[in-house]
């Protein structure tokens, strides 16, 4: 018969992202963040590749990421509004963790496994981050995406990516519920 966490299925039950924009400070400082990192690097990890790491982007060095990826904009041809969208969570950034898919070379285990993980820790990251107590979000957009971004901004490898960047402060209120999705919609059972 399992052991039951009943407070920890319920706070799965309810969880919800706090926006970025509302988050104010503090954000963790290096020890009550490390926590947080040691739980999301618990996230499964088939064949112990831990094909992901951590770049913590601390309040000093959001304006530079902000002007990367208006540089960046600026050379792909995107127009104001996407400029400004992709900078904007480094212009009101404390602090995020940017996750970093990194594909190591593996005869039993595929690409998409090792990003499936990459994506189960920015998940983990942003549930350890709700649970002690933070506002927190997981977001990505444009830059994520740039190759020219990655390197200007994080230095990453080809063989690396970002999986998502982990917005963790203060919470300054808490957001609406949103509509969930029917379950009856989505699952299948599966009897013989």
């Amino acid at each position: 018969m399992p052991t039951p966490n009943p407070e920890a299925l319920a706070f799965m039950l309810s969880r919800r992202s706090r926006p970025a924009k509302t988050l104010s400070g503090p954000a963790p400082t290096r020890a009550e963040l490390e926590p947080l990192l040691t739980a999301a690097a618990r996230t499964p990890d088939h064949g112990k590749l831990e094909p992901w790491r951590f770049v913590v982007i601390e309040k000093g060095a959001m304006p530079r990421l902000a002007e990367t990826a208006a540089a960046r904009g600026a050379a792909l041809g995107l127009d104001a509004e996407q400029i400004t969208k992709g900078r904007a969570q480094f212009d009101q950034g404390l602090l995020a963790v940017a996750v970093i898919e990194v594909q190591k070379p593996s005869e039993k285990i595929p690409a998409i496994e090792q990003s499936y993980s990459a994506g189960a820790v920015c998940l983990a990251l942003l549930n350890a981050a709700l649970a002690a107590g933070w506002g927190a979000n997981w977001l990505s957009g444009w830059p994520s995406h740039d190759r020219g971004f990655m390197t200007a901004a994080l230095g990453l490898a080809d063989h690396e990516r970002i999986a998502g960047f982990v917005h963790i402060a203060t919470e300054t209120n808490a957001p609406p519920e949103r509509p969930r999705p029917d379950l009856k919609a989505i699952t299948d059972w599966v009897e013989t």
